[in-house]
């Protein structure tokens, strides 16, 4: 189960070093000790607390040949962000102002200058990688093909001892948990003999696995870890969205229900493995709509930054196709588009209408009425409940729904509601 305090957790997920405008591919891998490109998360900090999230979720900040996801020193804060002693300052000034710290754990996977995998090259021993020599040339085991990315041996006792001491360590020194990056990649088993060892020095940490497919409630169980990404959700809310397909997303809500009995998955309508939603939902009408199906139903809300201001970037399989989902973030509020502020207020109004309905965290919905462009369904748990009518067509909807409308548009008549063509709205109860 996981802490108390994950029941109010809203994170504001940050890819440092693109937020930071570090150099990623175009550097040479020298040490940039005078770089404090960290302490730039520190100045957004209010604006994240602005927003209403609770939490800053951290991207890779840890020594790496290039994007971060290619470690080669998990003890050590990467160059090109800073130093420990930043690493200090950011986690005073997030706890210091109430907010937590998730940091990304890649322990699937290492970069090719990980010290002890060149040591086994070398010496031609040693069992924390599976290294093929039978051809002579060795190979190795490598993440979903990208050979730069060596994979672990999770069956290895010293690689399991390896993870648990990186985790206690930077939980030690005041991160509140940990987003374990292609955790599908990795057994079960693997988090089952690291991950309650680490909770035993730290029962109130949190452990979050990237999981793409698969039994989302399996995989938990299994794993011991508290929670996964939901991304069978964030599939069926953007094409629900596009392809004006309301039947995908309210069977993706059944199963998210059943998810639910299980743990509480981590929900988002974007990240930085995937194309900005403002870019997705071309039809800027709607891009609301997939924000309240985040903000209305049960899940820990993850929201990536700049998604709150309405940036756009679509990523492309090549060199450098992630660039334009991971772009540096301005140095201070004045430089952001002004287009992007009221999306920015959208999301404080859901959040605040989250806030004020915590047991959204926990929420079954069930599905009212349903048609391609038209959506109500009910948000409920125990005696609380909201009713959420999403309506993508040229035509107003009427809906046999009464309660005072606390956010979004509709207009009520006789006992029915009306939402607007392209509206959307969230029912309180009289």
């Amino acid at each position: 189960m996981s802490p108390s305090w994950v029941d109010h957790a809203i994170w504001w997920h940050v890819y440092p070093l693109g937020f930071a405008g570090a150099p990623v591919r175009d550097w040479d891998g020298e040490s940039m000790a005078d770089e404090h490109r960290l302490l730039k998360v520190v100045e957004w900090l209010d604006y994240a607390i602005e927003l209403g999230a609770s939490g800053i979720a951290l991207g890779p900040i840890f020594a790496s040949e290039g994007h971060g996801y290619d470690t080669i020193d998990h003890l050590r804060i990467d160059s090109r962000l800073g130093t420990e002693a930043d690493f200090d300052t950011l986690i005073e000034a997030a706890h210091g102002r109430g907010l937590k710290v998730m940091l990304d754990g890649v322990f699937n996977h290492v970069g090719q200058g990980f010290p002890k995998f060149q040591q086994e090259l070398r010496d031609g021993a040693g069992s924390w990688f599976q290294i093929d020599r039978s051809s002579g040339e060795p190979k190795h085991r490598n993440f979903e093909g990208h050979d730069e990315l060596v994979a672990f041996d999770h069956d290895n006792v010293e690689v399991q001892d390896y993870v648990a001491d990186v985790m206690d360590h930077w939980l030690s020194r005041g991160a509140d948990g940990w987003r374990l990056d292609a955790a599908y990649a990795v057994p079960p088993k693997f988090w089952s003999a690291v991950i309650p060892r680490v909770r035993e020095k730290h029962p109130n940490a949190y452990f979050l696995g990237e999981v793409i497919h698969g039994d989302y409630a399996a995989i938990v169980t299994s794993s011991s870890l508290d929670s996964v990404t939901q991304y069978e959700l964030w599939k069926a809310t953007w094409s629900g969205i596009v392809e004006e397909n309301f039947f995908e997303l309210s069977h993706a809500l059944g199963r998210h229900n059943d998810w639910m009995d299980t743990f509480v998955p981590a929900t988002f309508v974007g990240n930085h493995d995937v194309n900005r939603i403002a870019s997705t939902i071309t039809d800027e009408r709607h891009l609301a709509h997939a924000l309240v199906v985040l903000f209305t139903t049960g899940g820990t809300p993850m929201i990536y930054y700049g998604d709150e201001q309405g940036f756009h970037g679509v990523k492309e399989e090549r060199v450098g196709g992630d660039d334009d989902v991971r772009p540096e973030f301005p140095m201070a509020k004045e430089q952001l588009d002004p287009a992007g502020w009221p999306i920015f207020h959208l999301h404080q109004q859901l959040i605040g209408l989250r806030r004020r309905n915590p047991w959204l965290h926990h929420a079954r919905t069930e599905t009212l009425e349903l048609t391609n462009t038209a959506m109500l369904y009910r948000a409920y748990d125990a005696d609380n409940v909201l009713y959420v009518a999403l309506n993508l067509g040229n035509e107003a909807v009427d809906y046999r729904v009464s309660g005072d409308v606390v956010a979004g548009d509709a207009s009520e008549h006789s006992g029915w509601s009306s939402v607007p063509a392209h509206g959307w709205a969230v029912f309180g109860t009289k």
